[in-house]
């Protein structure tokens, strides 16, 4: 075991972290500082945490304050990418690891410590997007990861580990989900989920209504962009967080937001998951929206490829970095544009865009119009295919020579 004094773990209160205390400290021989990250998993998760932390031998407890760093630093600049992990994660785990990293690193330094702690698994993305944090911002400091080193494989081991200290828990043996849930999403693996031709029961949703179960008639929601900054919901003036939290709470009931994909994770192997996300996909929904109206089509296009390579970078834990600067760069340019209003319909579990308007708009009812007009000459159409398809019409012609 290496050589440290102070470590600093980040706690959650579950199982795992709450076996990793008395491990560090009888494994390293040193003073463990539990950290928690609040970003807006909801109030329940979070209760008793700083009591359960010292009661399972940690030094202190920081608890941090998340919540609106999360939506207007990692989200609102994500939403701005149009980044959607292999064409349906919103990022919702994904975009909350550097913000808890980041925080945990700068607990770290404030209380002298000289390692850092996480209790992913060897299995799976978060260790990878914690440790690339940790190396971005703290390269000094040790990195310690339990699931690597120990020797336990099972919840039962586990608990058992517990039992033996007398260090109590409220887990049990048999934990059927592995949840994870934030402002912006709950994902659920595990469980029946492993098998890719069993469909989700009813007990996997947590978030949102069953969409057969959703109310019969539709509701819609407004929402209002400023330079790709959504200000308003419903004509009412909100913070980045507290904006989410009222459109979590609006689609959730019309059964927003659910996918069930089988995905690639960074180290290889495909997982399935099911995840929901009402108010985010409300938000991206009427995002896409509002560019389609500002936009041309090179500068979507370009947009888009900058989506495609962001949710990569996102999804594989790449956030500081000199590519993510750059892409957020690129997509902050073109969000200029995009300020407006969109009406998204709620209905039966779809979100659907029924209104749009922006005084950046491209849209020209004149040159769009099937009726009649008097600012498109149709007949320039002709010269335009001819240019258009030149390239085409000159390999024909050699090919036919």
């Amino acid at each position: 075991m290496q050589n440290v004094k102070k470590i600093v773990l980040a706690y959650s209160g579950g199982l795992d972290t709450s076996a990793i205390i008395p491990w560090l400290k009888e494994n390293y021989d040193c003073e463990v500082v539990a950290f928690a990250a609040d970003v807006g998993q909801g109030d329940e998760e979070l209760e008793g945490l700083h009591e359960k932390a010292i009661a399972s031998g940690a030094s202190e407890c920081h608890i941090v304050d998340l919540k609106e760093e999360f939506v207007r630093e990692y989200i609102y600049p994500t939403i701005k990418t149009g980044a959607v992990y292999e064409g349906e994660y919103l990022l919702g785990t994904s975009m909350a690891r550097p913000v808890i990293a980041k925080a945990q690193v700068e607990v770290a330094l404030k209380v002298g410590a000289d390692a850092l702690c996480h209790g992913c698994t060897g299995k799976g993305n978060d260790q990878v997007r914690f440790e690339s944090t940790f190396a971005a911002l703290a390269p000094q400091l040790t990195v310690i990861a339990p699931w690597r080193e120990w020797d336990m494989v099972s919840r039962e081991d586990l608990l058992a580990y517990l039992a033996e200290r007398n260090i109590k828990t409220t887990a049990s043996a048999t934990k059927i989900y592995s949840r994870d849930a934030n402002a912006w999403h709950i994902s659920h693996e595990g469980g029946e989920l492993e098998d890719p031709w069993q469909e989700p029961t009813k007990q996997i949703w947590t978030m949102t209504v069953d969409p057969e179960d959703a109310p019969d008639a539709p509701e819609r929601v407004t929402l209002s962009f400023n330079e790709g900054e959504l200000t308003h919901v419903d004509g009412e003036a909100l913070s980045p967080y507290q904006a989410l939290v009222k459109l979590n709470t609006v689609a959730a009931a019309h059964g927003v937001g659910r996918i069930d994909i089988v995905e690639n994770r960074l180290v290889g192997m495909k997982s399935r998951g099911c995840y929901e996300t009402p108010g985010g996909t409300v938000m991206l929904k009427a995002y896409k929206a509002l560019e389609t109206m500002v936009l041309d089509k090179a500068a979507l296009k370009y947009r888009e490829q900058i989506g495609l390579e962001f949710s990569h970078v996102m999804y594989d834990g790449r956030w500081f970095t000199a590519l993510n600067d750059a892409l957020l760069a690129g997509a902050e340019s073109f969000a200029k544009k995009v300020t407006g209003d969109i009406v998204v319909k709620l209905y039966k579990g779809q979100a659907t865009v029924t209104q749009r308007r922006s005084p950046n708009s491209l849209y020209s009812e004149d040159f769009a119009t099937f009726g009649a007009d008097d600012v498109y000459d149709q007949k320039h159409a002709e010269g335009f295919i001819r240019l258009f398809s030149l390239s085409s019409r000159i390999s024909a012609l050699k090919n036919q020579g």
